[in-house]
């Protein structure tokens, strides 16, 4: 199971966590795993490269986890990018979550 939880504050996504594997398929062949994996690790990648945004961001492979927090201060143009790269992170996961819920859990706090 893979459990995912997305904090927002002032209706804004600050903190994205997700650690364990679905186990929807055998190692290197999960592609719900390999799915959800892609949609966090190409939000990090696009508040990190495209919007220039200094996230902190921890990763441990063999635990399935990954982990990244906004800074409190972003200028609105960072807030705004920020909120389109993570809101369209989540419309994916919430997708996943659809389909693949026994062995995704997606909390939104």
């Amino acid at each position: 199971m893979t459990d995912i939880t997305i904090t927002r504050k002032d209706n804004s996504i600050v903190e994205v966590s997700a650690s364990g594997h679905t186990g929807y398929g055998v190692s290197g062949e999960d592609i719900v795993c390999a799915g959800v994996s892609t949609l966090i690790q190409s939000a990090l990648l696009g508040l990190l490269q495209v919007a220039k945004i200094n996230v902190k961001f921890d990763v441990n492979e063999e635990k399935g986890l990954l982990r990244f927090t906004l800074p409190e201060r972003l200028t609105a143009e960072e807030r705004h990018d920020a909120d389109v790269i993570l809101n369209t992170m989540l419309c994916g996961l919430q997708d996943f979550y659809t389909e693949y819920s026994d062995f995704i859990n997606l909390e939104v706090i």
